[in-house]
């Protein structure tokens, strides 16, 4: 499981802030997304100190920055001065376990590691999310940049602005202060030299195309010592960008012409956290310690001695994998976190596993090899140091008489029992043709549980040990516990199993939520309550991370493509629905019988019977005068103007009574 929950954050290692304490790495500070700074010793990997800032969720840990060796080292002289000079150290070793915290409302917090507690607040300088915070070499000052443009320079002692100014038109998102304590480099995208006692810009230098996310100086002393120093101009800095893979070196001239990077390095991915050795001799190459976002660390050593066109690749790669054991034979990645030099600068500090309860470890370096897998168990590692913090746990002495109620399972109703004699022991002991192993229901009785009181109506498991199941199978990645989880459909069963699960399986249980969205409508119709009870429930620590966008991309664009096709599948269902019930009614219509529509039954009234005997007589009538007129004008064909005017006179004027007379 802990090997499955490292795997798992990979992710996460790039949302980690982390920080190793100056001059010796004595101490690693590291803030988890879940707002805890904990500091981890590094020689024993146990946690030193635990501290939750009050607005850990609204107001959530951005960077951090130990406080540097102040003060000058004292004269080599014997006398009196000895015991003045002990308790100037004793100050300054004070002064070192300080940890700048700057936060995402503009505030930032001074706290100290060996009292554990916050020691004092800076605000009123910025209004935004503060990006960076830079101790001065004398330890009374800090500066720090902002989302606000603006850069301020802090009083530590009287915990107020001393100076602040605008230091890009865009936000500042990284700072760096000159080995000499003079100058300072700030970077938006463009990366500028401020003078600190004018607070004017010294140098302009062209930046990268993204956000620059790391500043740090990589010589102290120029390269050609010929010409006079003037303690800024021949030092060279290096400088990183989010979402860029080329580290850029850049030198600071006499001239203004040159704004360009003199060489770059070039890794596997977005570097997350870049540890050096200052070269301080001409020929001493500098060595650089760069971890990506994909887990591997890449080492370099190179001489800087001007120009160099093409990028430079890593002298060494190394990577951490478990072992691939007990069922399971592929090995799975462990990202590194950090990784720092020790003063020596022959061995290397790593730090990799979980941000929660991260594994610090030495190794040697060996840049004769290009590539290093380190074989670590880490699931082994984390048991022993379990199994060592529970040797320290005391059980107390209890009487014979004494009752304790422990918490447990409901109906466990067993007390405490006191360890018995030596002669109880020798009666409980099996004899030789028994079997050691004791059946389910001795088991019960020793518990003395009552089993009627365990079990649940209907069988089914309890929410609590849905949410057991669940992280299980989200930590082993098993398809059969995670169906049998995630198909239920109860809702306040979903909804209990949520708000019992742990923070940590919150991300990966959207990830397993938006693979399974992808799926068939049945699968998705599921899914989709699950994921309205992990919003609600979980807003407040996921509206913590500032990774949140990347790692819900996906899911967004999958329901933005579901809404966008939601109005079309809508008048498509609608029409369908039409043809489909047009389609039955007149099915429905054919189905019918055809009518008979002869009358079976015809009734008639007598006086209409009279006036239609009237009609008929008439209309005989006229048919025989039509058959005489057409004989007449057979005859007389010649007059044929005369047989007009009389045939239009006798039509007009003879009525029925007249041509009954005349016949």
């Amino acid at each position: 499981m802990a090997a499955a929950a490292a795997a798992a954050c990979v992710g996460e290692a790039a949302a980690a802030l982390c920080a190793f304490s100056p001059r010796d790495r004595r101490f690693f500070a590291i803030s988890a997304p879940d707002g805890r700074l904990r500091v981890w010793e590094a020689a024993s990997s146990r946690l030193q100190r635990e501290y939750v800032p009050s607005a850990h969720l609204s107001a959530a840990c951005t960077c951090l920055a130990w406080a540097p060796p102040g003060g000058r080292p004292p004269p080599n002289k014997d006398g009196p001065q000895r015991k003045k000079r002990k308790s100037e150290v004793v100050e300054v070793d004070k002064q070192l376990d300080i940890l700048a915290i700057g936060t995402a409302v503009g505030s930032i917090l001074l706290y100290s590691t060996v009292k554990g507690e916050l020691q004092s607040k800076l605000e009123g300088g910025h209004d935004n999310r503060v990006n960076c915070v830079r101790w001065h070499q004398d330890n009374c000052c800090l500066y720090s940049c902002s989302e606000d443009k603006h850069i301020v320079e802090w009083n530590t002692q009287t915990c107020k602005v001393k100076c602040k100014w605008k230091g890009d038109n865009s936000s500042v998102t990284s700072l760096c202060i000159s080995p000499d304590g003079k100058m300072l480099l700030s970077a938006g995208r463009t990366i500028k030299l401020w003078d600190l006692e004018t607070k004017e810009v010294y140098r302009h230098f062209t930046g990268h195309a993204t956000s620059v996310s790391s500043l740090m100086f990589t010589t102290v002393k120029p390269m050609n010592e010929n010409k006079p120093f003037d303690g800024i101009t021949g030092l060279y800095f290096l400088s990183g960008a989010i979402h860029d893979r080329l580290l850029s070196v850049w030198q600071i001239r006499s001239d203004r012409k040159e704004k360009n990077a003199v060489m770059s390095f070039t890794v596997t991915d977005e570097p997350t956290f870049i540890d050096l050795t200052v070269s301080e001799v001409k020929e001493e190459p500098v060595k650089l310690a760069v971890v990506c976002r994909d887990g591997q660390l890449h080492l370099f050593e190179h001489i800087l001695n001007g120009y160099c066109k093409k990028p430079l690749t890593s002298n060494c790669t190394i990577q951490i994998a478990t072992p691939g054991n007990d069922g399971d034979s592929t090995p799975k990645p462990v990202p590194i976190l950090a990784a720092a030099f020790c003063t020596d600068k022959q061995s290397l500090l790593l730090v990799y596993g979980n941000t929660l309860q991260p594994i610090i470890e030495k190794v040697s370096l060996n840049t004769t090899e290009s590539h290093m897998c380190l074989i670590r168990d880490v699931q082994k590692v984390l048991s022993l140091k379990t199994d060592v913090a529970l040797t320290k746990v005391k059980t107390p002495v209890v009487n014979s008489d004494t009752k304790v109620l422990v918490p447990g399972i409901p109906g466990h109703s067993t007390t405490v029992k006191t360890p018995s004699s030596g002669k109880e022991k020798k009666k409980n002991k099996r004899k030789p043709g028994e079997t050691g192993e004791e059946s389910i229901e001795e088991r019960l009785e020793a518990l003395d549980i009552d089993v009627s009181k365990v079990k649940t109506p209907g069988g089914l498991p309890q929410t609590d040990s849905f949410a057991v199941l669940l992280v299980q199978g989200l930590e082993s990645n098993d398809a059969e516990i995670l169906n049998r989880v995630l198909n239920t459909r109860k809702e306040n069963v979903i909804k209990n199993t949520v708000a019992r699960m742990p923070i940590h399986a919150v991300i990966p249980l959207l990830h397993e939520l938006t693979k399974r969205l992808q799926g068939n409508p049945y699968s998705a119709s599921l899914m989709v309550r699950w994921l309205k009870s992990v919003f609600t429930l979980h807003a407040s620590y996921l509206s913590t991370l500032p990774d949140l966008i990347p790692q819900l991309g996906m899911l967004y664009q999958l329901m933005e493509s579901r809404v966008k096709t939601l109005q079309k599948l809508s008048r498509l269902h609608g029409r369908l629905f039409i043809l489909v019930t047009q389609v039955a009614a007149s099915e429905a219509v054919q189905d019918v019988a055809e009518v008979n529509q002869t009358a079976k039954l015809v009734y008639e009234d007598e006086s209409s019977e009279e006036e239609g005997s009237d009609d008929e007589m008439i209309a005989d009538k006229d048919s025989d005068e039509n058959w005489d007129e057409d004989e007449e004008k057979e005859e007389q064909s010649d007059e044929q103007d005369m047989t007009v005017e009389k045939e239009i006179n006798g039509d007009s004027d003879l009525e029925p009574e007249n041509e009954s007379e005349e016949e």
